[in-house]
């Protein structure tokens, strides 16, 4: 959420900022229409209640002195009626303009490239080389599907499409890339570990950006307000949501394990074979909150750490910085770490790391003190992939793949694979 002092005093900053998002202005226009009717209404509303206060010391002082004051009495009424009627607009512009504020994405940081689309990305590192095969690579699903370790139909008999039965190797490989991941990020990174709820409330959800705007693409529990996670950046990032911190405490620094829920509602037709795009998945996730001043140092650490998760697994991947066009509703500034899947001889989106400034941190009235009796201050919040699990599992099967059909597991996961240093039929 915005400062509302930027949007009352520096309107025109978030029409540009707007404009680099290719995003409409309509929502600005109407919160400046509201804004000055309020200040009208509030003017007028304080006017009378002055009115009222004065006039209520006359009454008082006639009722005193035994003179009449039925006249000043009865136009007090009218006054009082007026007030109640101005006190009840005001609060329904209130409501209006805090769901207006709900609904205006972050500033893109001055650094972050202009651009309208993910055409308009800009490439900042590249580590590895993309292995050259000696036959046309298989896709993962097709893979999986040789060795008996992904079961897409059945899971579609069971649930529906874009779920996924881990069998066998398939489920330990899963389950180890889990465990490697978050015990790399909390011992070798320093993050503390979480395993959060796997449902959160509405608070939580606007807290983190995801409601209003984008309610289509979560599920939400039937008969309850309560909703599945689609990232536990939800529900770690509101684990201080309505707190004061010490300065002393900051950073801090999370990772989680959770499953993750979405309901694709913007990817109709996209990826629709694998485990690329699930409604259900699962995910490692890192999230920081720290001091203003910190923030884009704890970035470039936070996507370091991710990135370190594909060089010990030997995964060529690039780093790209978003353009304004494609940045997220809350981030100020995202890198994108994308790994090479040779099947469609391409780089592929695995982690997302970003720093949102202070603009969740104001949704979720997270704050800390630099000193004792200093005024609270807003955090900033990053959160990153450490990383995605099912896309991690689909490029080492790609990546990994053998003639024979078989995969090599990486070295650095075979301790947790109970040292089986193949996967074959």
């Amino acid at each position: 959420m915005l400062d509302i002092k930027v949007l009352r005093h520096d309107i025109e900053r978030v029409k540009q900022a707007l404009a680099k998002r290719n995003a409409s202005t309509k929502d600005i226009e109407g919160f400046a229409e509201l804004d000055a009717r309020r200040r009208e209404l509030l003017q007028e509303s304080e006017s009378l209640k002055n009115r009222k206060n004065v006039v209520s010391q006359e009454v008082a002082r006639r009722k005193k002195a035994g003179e009449n004051a039925d006249e000043i009495i009865a136009e007090m009424k009218q006054v009082g009626d007026r007030i109640k009627l101005l006190d009840e607009e005001i609060r329904d512009i209130e409501t209006k303009l805090e769901q207006i504020i709900l609904t205006i994405p972050n500033i893109p940081h001055e650094s972050v490239p202009i651009g309208k689309s993910d055409e308009d990305n800009v490439e900042i590192r590249r580590w590895g080389v993309p292995r050259q095969f000696d036959w046309e690579p298989l896709a993962h699903w097709d893979i999986a599907k040789e060795l008996d370790i992904l079961d897409f139909e059945r899971a579609g008999k069971v649930t529906g499409s874009r779920f996924v039965f881990y069998k066998g190797l398939g489920a330990r490989l899963e389950r180890a890339l889990i465990q490697f991941m978050m015990d790399l990020h909390s011992d070798r990174h320093g993050y503390t570990e979480m395993l959060p709820p796997y449902m959160v409330n509405r608070a939580s959800l606007t807290g983190t950006g995801q409601l209003p705007k984008f309610e289509e693409d979560v599920f939400m529990v039937s008969g309850t307000d309560y909703f599945m996670i689609p990232t536990a950046e939800v529900p770690v990032t509101n684990y201080h949501r309505e707190e004061i911190l010490s300065v002393d405490e900051l950073p801090k620094n999370y990772v989680a394990y959770s499953p993750c829920f979405r309901s694709e509602a913007g990817a109709a037709g996209r990826d629709t074979r694998g485990i690329i795009r699930q409604h259900q998945f699962n995910k490692v996730e890192l999230v920081k909150l720290v001091a203003p001043e910190h923030s884009y140092e704890e970035l470039e650490k936070l996507t370091q750490h991710a990135e370190n998760v594909l060089q010990l697994l030997g995964l060529p991947y690039r780093v790209v910085e978003l353009c304004t066009g494609d940045l997220g509703f809350s981030s100020a500034k995202t890198y994108d770490i994308e790994v090479w899947l040779p099947s469609q001889n391409t780089y592929r989106e695995i982690s997302s790391c970003s720093n949102f400034e202070d603009f969740q941190a104001r949704r979720a009235n997270i704050r800390f003190r630099r000193e004792a009796g200093a005024k609270p201050e807003f955090v900033h919040t990053l959160n990153g992939s450490g990383l995605a699990v099912g896309r991690t599992v689909a490029a080492i099967l790609e990546n990994y793949q053998q003639a024979d059909g078989s995969v090599v597991i990486p070295e650095a996961l075979r301790p947790y694979m109970g040292n089986v240093s193949v996967i074959a039929k």
